[in-house]
């Protein structure tokens, strides 16, 4: 027999089907129990059989959604991602997605089940009570489901991606605030007094992220050539402390070279550093590092945060984010002419299209730009073209 179906009560079946037998010589069924029609039943049925013909185990049947979330938490994540990232995942299992959709059995999980998920969510997804959580939250869950019954599949504990046939909520894209040359003035002035002013400067010259600014070490700098090399980037969690890692892809981890002053401002800032060591003696903490606190210590982003909020209320630009000095490296650098290709690879970003994309809007006025120079060429050439009729 390879499968049957046997009516339980009114709009309950059995679905069983066979195994075979295993090495005891004793027979093999699964048993599972489906609600609705007989219809239903059947293509439950298909599935299995399905299922079963492909090679994939079906005991974990009796496994929910819950179980197995943790499980993939514990035996890929965990190995596999930032902990940063694992701190959000875990965080999502543990007060939405779990409580939502843990009781479910894995293998009856629908993509309706998921779809009235993120709808509820979409309603009155936070938890405080206050009400939604944003699009672009949620598309963080359908993202981390994704890959979660992703590997399910490939566990063969499950035939298909329930999450291949939902629809997710789609993030409004929001605007990219790109600081121009006057704001960038403003916010150096205004740093210049700060403790961490260094750092603004530095990020405005180089591009870098917070976290590969602040994991950045002393033997990662090359004054003399004036370049630098990315090989680390540093995140604090509140459980846990600093945690220093590799930069997560191969075009993050690249190297920067240096302008002139900048190779200056860091010299200046190494002196300084040291200085600091001779003073505190044994109570300074050395630990490489470029940018630290005044006894020696990685810097806590927070504290980066509320220097940052200081500076920005000094300048007058209370509407930017530290991220924004990315930003403003990359457009100051296409409006001085340098290749998207450089800026792209300054930026450690996975494509030249990437940098196109986020910074198309600079890119109409550098072709207008090199319309009119093409223009100026030719008409610098004209008398000698008549000349030659």
């Amino acid at each position: 027999m390879s499968g049957t179906i046997r009516k339980r009560g009114k709009n309950s079946w059995a679905v069983i089907v066979d195994m075979g037998y295993d090495s005891d010589g004793k027979r093999r069924q699964v048993w599972r129990s489906v609600q609705g029609t007989k219809k239903d039943a059947e293509a439950y049925l298909v599935q299995l059989l399905h299922q079963r013909n492909e090679g994939f185990d079906m005991p974990a049947g009796r496994m929910t959604v819950g179980q197995y979330l943790q499980r993939w938490l514990d035996d890929y994540v965990r190995l596999s991602v930032a902990p940063k990232t694992l701190r959000l995942y875990e965080d999502i299992v543990r007060r939405h997605a779990g409580p939502a959709l843990g009781a479910i059995a894995l293998t009856r999980l629908r993509p309706q089940h998921i779809q009235a998920y993120y709808s509820k969510l979409l309603e009155s997804g936070r938890l405080d009570g206050c009400g939604a959580l944003s699009a672009k939250s949620v598309l963080r869950h359908h993202q981390m489901l994704h890959q979660a019954f992703k590997m399910a599949v490939r566990w063969q504990l499950v035939l298909l991606n329930p999450c291949d046939a939902v629809e997710p909520p789609r993030a409004k894209r929001t605007a990219t605030i790109m600081p121009d040359p006057e704001d960038v003035n403003r916010l150096l002035a205004a740093a210049d007094s700060n403790q961490y002013g260094a750092i603004v400067r530095f990020a405005v010259m180089t591009g870098m992220r917070v976290g590969e600014i602040l994991g950045l070490r002393w033997t990662d700098v090359d004054l003399d050539a004036r370049v630098l090399h990315i090989q680390q980037t540093c995140q604090w969690l509140p459980r846990q402390g600093f945690i220093f890692r590799q930069p997560k892809t191969a075009t993050s981890r690249r190297s920067i070279a240096l302008s002139s002053e900048t190779v200056r401002d860091l010299r200046r800032h190494r002196q300084a550093q040291l200085e600091e060591r001779l003073l505190l003696g044994p109570n300074y903490q050395d630990n490489g590092l470029v940018f630290v606190t005044s006894l020696g210590t990685p810097i806590e982003p927070s504290n980066l945060r509320r220097a940052w909020l200081k500076i920005l209320a000094k300048s007058g630009l209370s509407h930017l984010r530290f991220h924004d000095l990315r930003h403003a490296h990359a457009t100051l650098m296409l409006r001085q002419g340098v290749h998207p290709k450089v800026v792209s690879e300054r930026l450690g970003h996975a494509s030249v299209n990437i940098t196109l994309d986020t910074y198309s809007h600079v890119l109409p006025n550098l072709q207008a730009q090199a319309a009119e120079q093409l223009d100026a060429l030719f008409t610098a050439h004209e008398p000698d073209l008549l000349a030659n009729r």
